[in-house]
């Protein structure tokens, strides 16, 4: 176990090495410049201008250079400069990083278990109203938008019926209070929450549904069945323990493009996450923090995988009894 630990750690930097030099590049590559809109938004347009700025952040470098400049920064732990917001990447993305692990835990958290119940109800009555009720609405779910359901939510639940508020993290003024405080931070996440969670919730019922039908046809659950066993415990201790290995690994899989939901799901409430700040440096060409955020979705996905194997590993003694 050990040393298959070490090995997925050491792929999974080469990984985001990878990850890395690529993003890099690609930006490189993209059309834009980041003095252009320095200049364009200082209200000039002085090529001499354009030439210092370039010479102050590096930019007149060949592209290796900078790149080989980049990398050697990260193994410090410095992510680079923001050009627009004048700060260090790190501490610009710390800033930002919990709003978006809020979200995503609490999606994916949510997705899951809601999920996975819907799939087992569907399963157990596979012809029933109850499956095609559930696979109705796993296409559904699956096919919609997650920024369109956005802001169809916004305008249902924060406009026609304002239930919840419409945009941001925290009411203005602050309640006083830690409780007071935390309860008002989810209550804003309630709408965002549920709009990231829809679209992989869909997918994990289709999985659990699947997965559950084939389980419980096999030979130990009938034998448990014959014991005279209760229907619950079938369900829930024998068949489900079998039927979630799939789901571990599609969750696993599925991390980084929660992350990325993530970021439309905010740009759309105005949360103050990762998202808009993706967001904002896409149109300002502020590179140093649009690597930070791929660095870190990188890193993010790679470490959802490892996490994911050894779960599996855990939940499954014939992966271990392989490897």
């Amino acid at each position: 176990m050990s040393i298959a630990i070490v090995q997925r750690i050491v792929y999974g930097v080469l990984l985001v090495l990878a990850v890395v030099i690529l993003d890099f590049l690609l930006i490189q590559a993209a059309p834009g410049d980041v003095v252009d809109v320095l200049v364009t938004e200082a209200g000039g347009g002085d090529p001499a201008i354009a030439a210092q700025i370039r010479a102050a952040y590096g930019l007149d470098k060949p592209v290796h250079v900078q790149l080989f400049t980049y990398l050697g920064k990260m193994l410090t732990g410095d992510l680079g400069h923001s050009y627009y917001y004048d700060e260090p990447v790190l501490s610009l993305l710390l800033s930002h990083l919990p709003v978006t692990l809020m979200l995503v835990v609490s999606a994916l958290v949510l997705a899951v278990c809601i999920g996975t119940l819907l799939g087992v109800i569907a399963a157990l009555r596979p012809h029933g109203v109850s499956s095609h009720v559930v696979t109705v609405f796993s296409l559904l779910g699956y096919a919609t938008p997650v920024f369109w359901l956005g802001m169809m939510v916004l305008l249902l639940f924060a406009q026609y019926f304002p239930l919840f508020p419409a945009f941001g993290i925290r009411t203005i003024p602050v309640p006083d209070g830690a409780l007071a405080r935390t309860l008002d931070i989810l209550h804003h996440l309630v709408l965002p929450t549920f709009t990231l969670s829809i679209l992989y919730l869909a997918a994990y019922s289709r999985l659990s549904r699947a997965s559950m039908l084939d389980v419980l046809g096999s030979d130990y659950v009938r034998t448990a069945r014959a014991k005279g066993m209760g229907e619950p415990v079938v369900v829930f201790k024998h068949a489900l323990k079998n039927a979630a290995l799939p789901i571990v690994t599609i969750a696993g899989l599925q991390a980084g493009a929660v992350f990325s939901g993530a970021v439309l799901v905010e740009t759309v409430f105005s949360l103050p996450g990762i998202g808009p700040l993706l967001y904002e440096s896409i149109l300002r060409r502020d590179y140093p923090v649009m690597l930070g955020v791929l660095f870190g979705a990188a890193v993010t996905t790679v470490v959802a995988n490892i996490v994911t194997d050894l779960v599996y590993r855990v939940m499954d003694p014939r992966i271990r009894a392989i490897s």
